[in-house]
């Protein structure tokens, strides 16, 4: 996927493979506080006992190996990272659904499906980070079509993602920090469609490759 393939619908924004920016271009995004900097996006990665037993350190260091930032010859990397205005500005996570042992469990995931978990052609969007200053401009949406293409030039048939729905009726909003798994709106308008419901607030995205 080149930075040209990868430009957004809102000016300025370039989406790149992970491991075609630096390991410090990506700290930035994820910052020093708050859920991001905690998670360093392993959430997905460990069951519940596994992820408990990581420190900051170690999670940092399982995400700096996933991703292989800075090696642009590397055989496999993890997720897409977008840059607006050349400032690195977001994150989206995306693998083979088979990759997130707590999908391959999820109720949520299968609740009224019968499709093959282990099915590694199906690909997931688990996590987006915007940094601060840069949100409300585009980068979500940018990165949810740059996994999808990014998901099929290495085999994908299809990618999945999760987002998390306002309350209903307006009896409130969604918070910033339930915001990871992205909106229903930003996947739409990277093409996907939704394939189920599982709860009121809760739908499965999927775009078919």
């Amino acid at each position: 996927m080149t930075a040209q393939e990868a430009s957004g619908t809102a000016p300025g924004i370039v989406v790149l493979p992970a491991n075609a920016v630096s390991w410090e271009e990506l700290r930035t995004v994820f910052g020093r506080r708050g859920t991001p900097a905690w998670c360093q996006c392993q959430w997905f990665k460990f069951a519940s006992r596994e992820f408990r037993a990581l420190d900051r350190p170690a999670r940092e260091e399982h995400l700096r190996e996933q991703t292989a930032c800075g090696d642009p010859d590397a055989s496999s990397t993890s997720g897409v990272v977008a840059f607006l205005d050349g400032e690195p500005a977001g994150w989206c996570a995306v693998e083979p659904r088979t990759a997130y042992p707590r999908l391959r469990t999820s109720r949520l995931v299968w609740s009224g499906r019968s499709e093959d978990a282990a099915d590694s052609s199906v690909w997931a969007v688990t996590c987006f980070v915007t940094r601060k200053g840069f949100r409300r401009r585009g980068i979500g949406t940018a990165l949810a079509a740059a996994a999808a293409r990014f998901a099929q030039e290495r085999g994908a048939t299809a990618v999945e993602g999760y987002p998390l729905l306002p309350h209903p009726e307006g009896a409130g909003r969604v918070s910033s920090g339930d915001l990871f798994v992205g909106t229903v709106r930003m996947f739409e308008s990277a093409g996907f469609h939704e394939v189920s419901r599982p709860t009121e607030r809760r739908a499965v995205m999927r775009r078919e490759l």
